[in-house]
């Protein structure tokens, strides 16, 4: 096939090889299947910000740091500058997001660089070497139902833990192995405690997958995960390897408010002593 005008500098630089097929075309992004040596991978070409048909892209950049004060004006300004260093910005958080994620044990595509708007990365396929379904296009049974959603779960789990939530996840957002789930498309993905849009988004996020799956197996659709999980985020009590329940009642918040007024108590206390310390001294 014809290649991309953005992936030529990366043929001429000898990353890729070769532009072996389209595989899906997206609101923000095209992806491409490429060869590069001897390895069959994928690569992201991120469409300019004017050609992408995501909405209300101001929530999702609420809460990052343009890096420096010089770069954080241009990009407040709306400059060219500003513009191309926002762009930058809108690519390297998924790159960031894949490593990260990665790390803490999430199931995501490997990465392999970002280059100009173009991210290369890990083509996930079957066993049998096909390229791994998106989940909407997947038949599951109840067993694998309940599965993936508790896997799938556990990820957003891993990710709230970083301070990250992916603020699109669907059935379109996850593929679908001889593993389970892989989650891709993360440059929405926005900073739980600097966004305050985040709590709606995990909780869109949440119901949106718990709904997909809620079609094989009913019995998910009567948990509260989002609220279950928010509220031990808000706690303090969120852990990488903590079991969800689907269970949530305004006893876990009483309990929380009782933890938080023991600290406050602690700390009154702390502080009486100190200044008690202070008085001793001086009129020693």
């Amino acid at each position: 096939m014809k290649t991309p005008n953005r992936i030529l500098p990366l043929i001429e630089d000898g990353v890729i090889d070769e532009v072996l097929q389209q595989l899906m075309s997206g609101k923000e992004a095209t992806v491409y299947v490429v060869r590069c040596g001897r390895e069959i991978r994928c690569a992201k070409v991120y469409k300019e910000a004017a050609k992408r048909s995501f909405k209300q892209a101001v929530q999702y950049k609420e809460g990052r740091k343009g890096g420096n004060s010089r770069r954080q004006r241009a990009i407040d300004k709306g400059s060219k500058y500003g513009r191309k260093q926002q762009e930058a910005e809108w690519h390297n958080t998924e790159v960031n997001a894949l490593y990260q994620l990665e790390r803490a044990g999430v199931r995501v595509p490997e990465p392999f660089g970002c280059f100009d708007g173009v991210l290369l990365m890990e083509l996930v396929t079957t066993e049998d070497g096909d390229v791994a379904p998106r989940l909407n296009d997947v038949v599951l049974t109840r067993e694998q139902a309940l599965e993936d959603h508790a896997t799938v779960m556990s990820y957003v789990v891993k990710m709230l833990c970083l301070g990250m939530v992916h603020g699109d996840l669907s059935e379109f957002n996850v593929l679908v192995d001889d593993y389970g789930p892989v989650i891709i498309d993360l440059p929405q993905a926005v900073n739980a405690a600097g966004n305050n849009h985040a709590r709606p988004m995990l909780e869109r996020d949440i119901n949106n997958i718990t709904a997909y799956y809620g079609q094989s197996a009913p019995e998910l659709l009567v948990g509260h995960y989002a609220d279950e999980i928010w509220a031990l985020y808000e706690a303090g009590e969120l852990h990488p390897d903590t079991q969800l329940t689907g269970d949530y009642s305004q006893e876990l918040v009483a309990a929380d408010t009782d933890s938080i007024l023991l600290e406050i108590e602690a700390a009154l206390q702390d502080e009486s002593d100190r200044l008690a310390r202070i008085r001793d001294a001086n009129e020693g």
